[in-house]
């Protein structure tokens, strides 16, 4: 059974030394150190090389995320699970987006600690249900905000400034170079991603939403 070396990293002792005893336990779990906050955490990560790395986010010195990216810079190769009574949107994405592969609750039950453990050291990752559905969420609201020029392609924000110069569908085609037919395929696009039913409703859609100018 291969040994995975675990380094915690916590502000807070009794985390500390509760995490540790309960994964001593584990056969192929070896608590290779301990740190108190992120900086101590850089440097236990540089010196002991772990390959999974348990961090807190809220810490004095250094945050967990800060921690996190200066880790991950020197040893691309280390693996991190925050684990954290924390569950804000905010720390959930800075989190993640600095490069961890797993998101727990400190309440989470040991056996899926174990799990995360395991999964992340094999270069999988997890997130609690709970963490999960707020990640959901927050791509949706991202979603909802993206303006749609942003899903236009360029051609297609063409045809829709020709459109909304009055230009027909064969007039499109003779000033783009293209066939009647691929103006027809970009209008259908664009109906689609303005989610409307007429070449009026496109240009008004557009025009509000700032994609074409007159």
């Amino acid at each position: 059974m291969e040994e995975i070396r675990i380094l915690i990293v916590d502000d807070h002792p009794v985390v500390r030394e509760g995490i540790g005893s309960m994964l001593q336990k584990e056969a192929d779990f070896k608590v290779v150190g301990e740190a108190s906050n992120g900086l101590e955490a850089v440097e236990k990560a540089r010196e002991l090389t772990p390959d999974v790395v348990l961090m807190d986010l809220r810490m004095p010195e250094m945050d967990g995320v800060e921690a996190i990216s200066r880790i991950k810079a020197e040893k691309p190769e280390v693996k991190f699970i925050i684990l954290t009574t924390y569950s804000d949107d905010e720390y959930i994405f800075k989190g993640i987006a600095a490069g961890a592969r797993a998101y727990l609750l400190k309440d989470a039950p040991r056996e899926e600690l174990f799990k995360a453990i395991r999964m992340v050291s094999r270069g999988e990752s997890l997130i609690q249900p709970v963490v999960a559905s707020r990640v959901l969420d927050k791509l949706a609201e991202l979603s909802r905000k993206t303006p749609a020029g942003d899903t236009l392609s360029d051609r297609e924000i063409e045809v829709l400034r020709l459109m909304a110069g009055g230009e027909s569908n064969k007039d499109i085609a003779d000033h783009l170079s293209i066939t009647q037919s691929t103006v027809k395929t970009h209008i259908t696009s664009i109906f689609q991603k303005l989610n409307v039913t007429t070449r009026t409703e496109a240009v008004t859609n557009a025009l509000k939403k700032g994609i074409i100018q007159l």
